[in-house]
């Protein structure tokens, strides 16, 4: 068979009303982090009967399915994460989530339902392939980094490309946009206390005061930023909270900053880490006080393989529906993903498959992933279940 058959993407429409079941009754019962054992068993329910070597992970509730093909060849890996985010929902929905503080709004579940429609396809196609598809369905993405624990576990083992689709409200539905090198930012965690001493309110002259301290360091950060880092290999620095004191009338001890870090090169990456630390001890020195700076090291950048992101844009447009486009993105996202420690293993890519409801005109006013409201364009994941079986196609026929 080739990739240009149209029988993918009519099989994949074909499948869509199991992948939308699938997708509701996991969006209904939302799990947090590493331990997933409903959606796990939802998962292991909707595989079963299929020509696949199962295992279920130790460190967390993973699971793992392996397709051999008809005759030895690479092995292709597909991913979909599991797991939900800690939040509300309020989408109104009929399958909105029984769980409370908890809601699938980064479209996971959708992943999860993608990757069995594939898994359902390229099993049907086992006869003509060469080689073998592993399908890596991850908890522990928003977080928890379950990709780590999974590689830990051999996930990786003996795997020659890796793949990943994600969901995006905000591309019309039915596009895929992908792009090569940095897709995605790296996303650390940055704490700052500054130590002065209090007292009372009307004698700032007898403190040491870090309000006014921590507040110059936000400022001094913004403009760092601005003036030190290349605006085509940018960073954005967000201080989101400040605390201080505890009353009207009283100048507070410390006061605290943190906030996060995003950038797109490991090169950045620690240029703002050095600058953020001798700009947060230099202005409280300047003051006669001390700052403690902490950084937290979160998920890499997420970098694709130039020949993986090609491939991708290569084989979309055979499963794309008719008025979709594929694309090039111009330039990487500022969020961030743990597929990042797969990509430094194995080459491979991630793609953006558009989902945007379609009672929304502009995709850029759709509700975000991570929005209490985020929603999307069922029909869409027919879309996504065939390329990741048109991937996994493409890769092992060389």
């Amino acid at each position: 068979m080739t990739l240009l058959d149209p029988s993918l993407a009519e099989d994949a429409r074909s499948l869509l009303p199991d992948v939308v079941d699938l997708r509701r009754r996991i969006h209904r019962r939302p799990e947090i982090g590493l331990d997933l054992p409903v959606t796990q068993s939802a998962i292991l329910e909707a595989l079963d009967g299929l020509p696949l070597e199962v295992t279920t992970g130790t460190a967390l509730s993973s699971v793992t399915a392996t397709l051999v093909g008809a005759r030895p060849g690479r092995r292709v890996l597909l991913r979909g994460d599991m797991d939900a985010l800690v939040m509300p929902e309020d989408t109104g929905v009929d399958f909105a989530s029984e769980n409370p503080g908890a809601m699938h709004a980064c479209g996971h579940d959708a992943h999860v339902a993608m990757l069995v429609g594939a898994a359902r396809m390229l099993c049907a196609r086992r006869d003509e392939l060469e080689g073998s598809v592993r399908f890596m369905f991850q908890p522990g993405e928003e977080g928890s980094g379950g990709a780590v624990h999974m590689i830990d576990e051999g996930v990786l083992d003996g795997v020659d490309a890796a793949f990943a689709i994600h969901v995006t409200p905000n591309l019309p539905s039915g596009w895929v946009a992908t792009r090569p090198g940095p897709l995605m930012a790296s996303a650390d965690e940055v704490f700052v206390t500054v130590r002065g001493h209090g007292g009372h309110a009307s004698t700032p002259h007898f403190t040491a005061d870090p309000v006014p301290v921590a507040c110059e360091i936000v400022g001094a950060v913004q403009t760092a930023i601005t003036r030190r880092v290349d605006v085509f290999n940018p960073a954005v620095v967000t201080i989101a909270q400040i605390q201080a004191g505890t009353t009207t009338n009283v100048i507070p001890e410390t006061a605290s900053l943190s906030g996060t870090i995003r950038t797109t090169s490991e090169r950045t990456r620690s240029r703002v880490h050095e600058d953020l630390e001798r700009l947060a001890t230099g202005i409280a020195a300047a003051h006669g006080m001390e700052a403690d700076v902490r950084i937290e090291r979160g998920y890499p950048v997420t970098v694709n393989d130039a020949d993986a992101a090609q491939l991708v844009l290569d084989v979309a447009p055979t499963v794309v529906a008719e008025g979709a486009r594929v694309v090039e993105a111009p330039a990487p996202t500022m969020g961030a993903e743990d597929w990042s420690y797969v990509l430094q293993q194995v080459p491979g890519a991630m793609a953006f498959l558009g989902v945007c409801p379609p009672d929304i005109a502009d995709p850029r006013e759709a509700p975000a992933c991570h929005s209490n409201r985020m929603r999307l364009d069922e029909p869409a994941m027919a879309t996504g279940t065939a390329l990741h079986a048109a991937m996994a196609l493409r890769m092992l026929e060389g």
